[in-house]
C-alpha cells in the first residue's frame, strides 16, 4: 500500500459525548481535500455508529480508550480505523446482521454496522474476545479541490 499523503491518530476516553467529537475531528481532518457534503455526512454518520459500537458495546460495562486513525491516500481514498480494546465480539457474523443487537434492553436497532456498510465502500471488521475490535472503513471520495 502507497503512503498516505496526510494522516492523524486520536486517541479519547470511550465517553459518549466523544462521539460527537470523533465527528467533528474526522471532519475537520478531511477538509483539505475538500468533499462534497453528501460525501463527508456518509463517513461521518459511519465514524459515529463505529464510535457508538466501542461506546456502548465494547465498553457497556467500564470507560476505556477508542483510537481514531485516519489517512488519505490519492485519488481521495479515505481509510479510518477505529478500535478499542473492549470485550470484543465473539460472533462477528452474526453482529453484523441487521437487527442484531446485544443491548436489547436499551432499545439498540442493531443498524449499525448495516450503516456502515450502506455509506462507506468498504468495512472490514476485526475482534477478540477480550482484546477488542477493530473497524476499518474505506470510501473513495471525489475531491472538489483536484477538480478545478
Amino acid at each position: 500500500m502507497k503512503r498516505p499523503i496526510n494522516e492523524m491518530k486520536v486517541v479519547f476516553p470511550s465517553l459518549s459525548e466523544n462521539e460527537r467529537f470523533a465527528r467533528v475531528a474526522v471532519s475537520g481532518f478531511l477538509s483539505f481535500i475538500d468533499p462534497a457534503l453528501d460525501e463527508l455526512a456518509d463517513i461521518k454518520t459511519a465514524v459515529s455508529e463505529a464510535v457508538t459500537n466501542a461506546i456502548v458495546h465494547g465498553y457497556h460495562d467500564c470507560i476505556g480508550k477508542i483510537e481514531l486513525r485516519v489517512r488519505v491516500y490519492e485519488q481521495g481514498r479515505v481509510y479510518i480505523r477505529i478500535s478499542d480494546k473492549g470485550c470484543g465480539i465473539a460472533d462477528i457474523k452474526k453482529a453484523m446482521e441487521p437487527m442484531f443487537t446485544t443491548r436489547p434492553q436499551e432499545d439498540r436497532a442493531g443498524l449499525g454496522f448495516a450503516v456502515m456498510q450502506s455509506f462507506m465502500d468498504k468495512v472490514r471488521v476485526t475482534s477478540k474476545v477480550d482484546k477488542g475490535t477493530t473497524v476499518v472503513l474505506e470510501k473513495c471520495v471525489a475531491s472538489r479541490r483536484d477538480n478545478g
